[in-house]
């Protein structure tokens, strides 16, 4: 079998770094599209947007601490998976290089589960101490268990800490975060009992976060501070973040034309966010 036979082609020819093994999918969601390919979408068959209908926290929660994850990238796929902020109901689709071709994690797959918090923005024009504007994106949250959580999944997770990338110029913040149902929770509160419990996750997370572009050619990245944040410190950048997001929807009178022009092309459209204004 020749291995270079199709390279020209980026809907033919799959590196051995690239599987397109089918990421595992959540209940109640509708897939379109193969896994792999450009032509993959999911979306709830709930929620009209994962960014923006989900709940910031589970309706029954009781404590500040606890909020959604919408898992984008199960803990050990090496496909790029990510919300469109501007595909209709915000499906998650597979991230794209330059050339087109579908975006891999070339580094190494994570070890940890990827998502989002609903109902946050990271807004670019809210610059850091630095001079960084954020990202804009909703938050990102990773959560460090003992499974891989399903893609499109909504999870309850404790907030146990925060870390702030600086990725080409721009803020990243990284919630860290335990799963409720995970069966280390109950001894979980903290970054110190993360690390308590499994021991080098944080230094092994960090040396990920700033070298996990150099296999691709691009230098490394950089934290603003080599100390994470607390639980209660991580809460405040969620609120911070969250207030923005009621801004982009319009929940505080902020009108569409007084937005960072970042964010022409998102849909905004599901019924929690600007639906009534189209």
């Amino acid at each position: 079998v020749d291995y270079y036979k199709n390279i020209d082609d980026v809907t033919r020819w799959i590196p051995w770094s690239q599987p397109h093994e089918q990421a595992p999918v959540a209940p109640s969601t509708e897939q379109v599209g193969t896994f792999g390919f450009p032509t993959f979408s999911l979306t709830s068959s709930i929620y009209s947007s994962w960014w923006h209908d989900v709940p910031l926290q589970p309706d029954t929660a009781v404590d500040s601490m606890i909020v959604n994850m919408v898992t984008e990238i199960p803990m050990y796929m090496a496909a790029k998976m990510e919300v469109n902020k501007e595909a209709a109901n915000n499906a998650i689709e597979q991230d794209i290089n330059k050339d087109g071709s579908p975006r891999y994690y070339s580094y190494g797959t994570p070890f940890f589960n990827y998502g989002l918090i609903p109902q946050t923005w990271e807004d670019p024009d809210l610059k850091s101490p630095q001079g960084f504007g954020g990202d804009n994106d909703p938050i990102d949250i990773i959560e460090f268990g003992s499974k891989p959580l399903k893609m499109g999944s909504i999870t309850p997770c404790r907030i146990l800490g925060s870390l702030e990338l600086i990725d080409e110029g721009e803020t990243d913040h990284k919630i860290i975060c335990i799963s409720v149902d995970d069966p280390d929770a109950s001894r979980i509160h903290s970054l110190s009992d993360l690390d308590s419990v499994k021991p080098g996750t944080i230094e092994n997370f960090k040396t990920w976060l700033k070298r996990y572009k150099t296999s691709d050619g691009k230098p490394e990245n950089a934290l603003a501070s080599e100390t994470p944040r607390s639980a209660s410190e991580a809460l405040q950048v969620v609120n911070e973040v969250h207030g923005r997001w009621r801004s982009l929807c319009g929940k505080d009178g902020t009108r569409r034309s007084s937005l960072s022009s970042a964010t022409e092309g998102f849909w905004l459209s599901s019924p929690n966010c600007r639906g009534n204004e189209y």
